[in-house]
């Protein structure tokens, strides 16, 4: 007898997925809510490896912009602790050296700088002056905010260049052509002529007040030695300029040159930037994980408050298959809900983070497709014991 009985009729996927979305549909608000903490996980994700995919781009293309063959040579210590010094014809022994292309050269002036006279010296903003030559800003890639820069005629007289931080911190926002603002500086007024934009590759430059290398000799008792010398070499003989650099400036005391190359410490600072990725990809597991709770939650109540429907579908040819792909298919439309989401959500934050830090935005393929992976994949996971229970009711046990 059994043999004649006809055989229940395979549901092919489209068929499990119209199932599947039944449920949410007639309960669209709570399927919203257990999708919010998918959602919030895959956007976490999402963002943590597209924002510094998105920094490492606007760093390399920071990089090719500013220069990756700029090296700079800074006076360090000598053996007793004290600072080192280095010669006044350091800069003229660098633009020996074959490669070189450009150099220039910034000198520390022993001066105070102040907005005005009424202000006591002490209070002088935190901020330093340096010499310079009227080639440094050519050698930096540096620009200009407001005003220009030291010529060969500016640099004979008592006027300054301020860096854009020691700008905002003498309250000096641009430069009024025929009503330039006054700085006191070494107890003598100087004018300012220029406000730079910030230099990337030279931090030190935007908290420095600048002055001309003759009239800081004349006005400002300096000496003429160098603190740091900045140049430039031909791009693939850089690491050998670094390795002579030393020994070109000081032969006797290499060691008391300190060589370094920028574009590696802002490198190395924009790694310094990334270091809590990690803990922000954590946070987005531990979301991701309790939407996954959440997901199981609301399938095993569905399972309770819909035990007359799955009896009545168990009594009307329903086989265990088929119920328990209904509940694993709702499960995983679910999450996969809560993934789409996710991925707008990741993919909004993400452009609207880079837009604000003026980089490009950057979305890795792999992390927008893993998204969605991994929501389904724990959509499905969530799933297996709510279907598996459903499937285990019988007819009689759900109907009664």
């Amino acid at each position: 007898m059994t043999d004649d009985l006809p055989r229940p009729r395979r549901l092919g996927p489209p068929d499990v997925l119209r199932l599947g979305g039944h449920g949410i549909r007639i309960r669209p608000l709570r399927a919203v809510l257990s999708a919010v903490g998918i959602a919030i996980g895959i956007a976490a994700m999402i963002a943590v490896v597209s924002i510094p995919a998105s920094s490492e781009r606007a760093l390399r293309d920071e990089i090719a912009r500013l220069g990756p063959n700029l090296l700079s040579a800074h006076a360090g210590q000598r053996f007793d602790g004290s600072p080192a010094q280095l010669a006044e014809v350091s800069v003229a022994m660098v633009r020996r050296i074959g490669p070189v292309t450009s150099t220039s050269a910034i000198g520390a002036v022993d001066a105070t700088v102040r907005r005005t006279d009424r202000i006591p010296e002490q209070e002088n903003s935190g901020l330093a002056v340096y010499a310079a030559g009227a080639d440094l800003l050519d050698v930096l890639h540096g620009s200009v905010h407001s005003g220009h820069y030291l010529d060969e005629v500016a640099e004979n007289f008592p006027t300054v260049v301020l860096g854009s931080e020691a700008a905002t911190r003498l309250g000096i926002n641009a430069v009024t052509p025929g009503r330039p603002p006054q700085v006191w500086l070494g107890g003598q007024w100087f004018t300012v002529i220029g406000i730079l934009n910030k230099i990337p590759l030279a931090p030190e430059i935007e908290r420095s007040v600048l002055v001309g290398w003759p009239v800081a000799k004349e006005r400002l008792n300096f000496k003429g030695n160098p603190n740091t010398i900045y140049l430039r070499s031909a791009e693939s003989e850089v690491e050998e300029v670094r390795g002579v650099l030393g020994a070109t400036i000081s032969p006797e005391r290499p060691n008391e040159v300190q060589v370094v190359k920028p574009s590696d410490a802002l490198t190395a600072q924009r790694l310094a930037e990334s270091s809590y990725n990690a803990l922000f990809l954590g946070l987005g597991g531990v979301a991701l994980l309790v939407g996954a709770i959440g997901v199981a939650n609301t399938m095993v109540i569905a399972v309770l408050e819909r035990r007359r429907e799955i009896g009545l579908r168990r009594a009307l040819g329903a086989t265990r298959r088929q119920v328990r792909g209904q509940f694993l298919a709702e499960s995983v439309l679910l999450s996969g809900l809560g993934g789409l989401i996710g991925l707008l959500l990741g993919v909004a934050g993400t452009a609207a983070y880079a837009l604000i830090k003026h980089w490009p935005a950057v979305f890795p393929p792999l992390a927008l497709l893993g998204g969605v992976g991994v929501a389904i994949v724990v959509g499905a996971l969530a799933g297996v014991y709510p279907a598996m229970r459903a499937a285990c009711l019988t007819p009689t046990e759900a109907l009664s």
